[in-house]
């Protein structure tokens, strides 16, 4: 790694950001990846993008799918996160045992208890350095009020109550 590049990433930890599981399903399989890099783009028409790690075991299967929930993350849900990023050592196949998933009602599991679930389709996508950048046009939304956030900073997690 480059001098440019540790320095890069050291400033990057100081960027908080939302949890979110990424989840998908269909033909290629269903799928679900934790990231911090999701953002809103413009509610004309309601789209997102997210950053998918190349790396990751999930990501051509979301890619292919193309169809995704952004599953943005309550303080009570690190345990979640932790599996999604692949940190626990739980296979893939046995990651949507943890937490309580609706896999009907939009076609990608959506996770009843997020502080919002964002349901769209992928519908620009570009390969950039590491990651794949996705825009995301949204088909649905729930959410609810009563938790707080969990984010992401100095490379640990943190609840942020309202």
């Amino acid at each position: 790694m480059t001098e440019a590049q540790r320095r890069f990433r050291a400033a990057m930890a100081n960027l908080s950001a939302a949890v979110n599981v990424v989840t998908t399903d269909g033909r290629h399989g269903r799928a679900g990846v934790t990231v911090s890099a999701a953002c809103s783009v413009t509610d004309s028409p309601p789209t997102m993008l997210i950053c998918v790690n190349r790396s990751s075991s999930s990501h051509d299967i979301v890619m292919a799918n193309g169809r995704v929930c952004v599953n943005v993350l309550g303080t009570d849900q690190e345990e979640l996160a932790m599996h999604f990023a692949g940190a626990t050592n739980v296979p893939t196949s046995e990651r949507f045992g943890a937490g309580s998933w609706d896999f009907g009602a939009y076609g990608v599991p959506v996770l009843r208890d997020a502080l919002a679930s964002v349901v769209g389709r992928i519908v620009t996508r570009r390969r950039q350095g590491s990651h794949t950048v996705a825009f995301v046009e949204i088909d649905a939304v729930t959410s609810r009020l009563d938790s707080g956030a969990l984010v992401y900073f100095q490379r640990r997690f943190h609840s942020l109550t309202a």
